[in-house]
């Protein structure tokens, strides 16, 4: 679909017959969202408002906002970003590790969301910040900001759905015999005797990881995951159920001399943007630390894993 944005403004061009409120159902906003934009007429359509069950065709425009402005929540940070996409609508950025998301209270500002306002601030963005997902401090890789609170409901929804596919790399203890792919299908849940461990338990949340050895060596495994749902440790927990647990992991495994944190890298993103519609496949490399153990170890690191 294409569009133009104008400050806090989104205009849409229509390409096929559809109603108001089928677009914006389709973009999965709340019925409170909804009956709002309808109550405050905060749409128009070819410079007019018009009732949401007016069918819209092709040629037709249809303007709203669709961008907040920065409500203050992270004080901006002026330290390193490595972003590896960005357009009007979407920030990914390869989030280091040790650092977190975001901050355990209000007064520290040591986190990848504070990075990120730091940016916005320097680019003349008046955006909040908001992120769809996390990952652990430790763990290192790609993390997707949403700029647009009008697409947000979507993505929300993409990630819920597995529409938005996430890819890890770990390097992990143990050798497999092979290299095809397997699930782990156990549920989650929180361990009653330690406040930060979670564990395999029957009456968990219910988790699915598929993964595949891509080489071993030196009992050593780079192993790719693929998530089917997003449980804290999620991971760390089933590769450490089937006794691989990952390199350097203290809580679910135990603690390494060749990495100080644990070997778990975010390497890659499949979506479909929420505008254009277009297939987005992005990728960054593990930091050193990991990749010189796949160096040293002679793990095979393949091209298409580069950025």
């Amino acid at each position: 679909m294409k569009y133009q944005v104008r400050q806090s403004d989104l205009t849409l061009f229509i390409d096929s017959p559809i109603s108001i409120l089928d677009l914006f159902q389709k973009f999965h906003l709340s019925k409170k969202t909804i009956h709002l934009m309808k109550q405050n007429k905060s749409y128009l359509v070819n410079n007019r408002y018009v009732s949401p069950s007016t069918i819209l065709v092709k040629g037709d425009q249809i303007t709203f906002k669709a961008f907040q402005k920065d409500d203050g929540m992270y004080l901006p940070v002026y330290e390193d970003l490595d972003i590896i996409y960005e357009d009007e609508f979407l920030l990914i950025v390869n989030k280091p590790p040790f650092l977190p998301v975001f901050p355990s209270n209000q007064e520290d500002t040591h986190s990848l969301a504070h990075r990120v306002s730091g940016y916005y601030h320097q680019q003349g963005y008046d955006l909040p910040i908001r992120f769809i997902h996390r990952l652990d401090i430790e763990t290192s890789g790609l993390m997707i900001f949403v700029k647009c609170s009008f697409v947000q409901p979507l993505l929300d929804y993409q990630l819920s759905i597995k529409d938005i596919k996430r890819h890890y790399l770990a390097i992990v203890q143990g050798t497999f015999p092979h290299q095809k792919w397997h699930t782990i299908h156990k549920a989650i849940g929180r361990d009653r005797h330690h406040q930060q461990r979670m564990i395999i338990h029957p009456h968990g949340k219910d988790a699915i990881t598929h993964y595949r050895a891509l080489a071993s060596q030196n009992n050593l495994s780079l192993v790719e995951c693929l998530l089917d749902s997003g449980r804290k440790h999620q991971i760390r927990v089933h590769m450490s159920s089937i006794g691989h647990p990952i390199l350097g992991d203290s809580l679910y495994g135990h603690t390494s001399s060749l990495i100080n944190r644990q070997a778990l890298h975010a390497y890659k993103i499949e979506m479909i943007h929420p505008i254009t519609q277009e297939k987005l496949i992005l990728t960054c490399p593990p930091c050193q630390d990991m990749l010189h153990i796949i160096k040293k170890s002679t793990l095979i690191f393949e091209d298409h894993f580069s950025c």
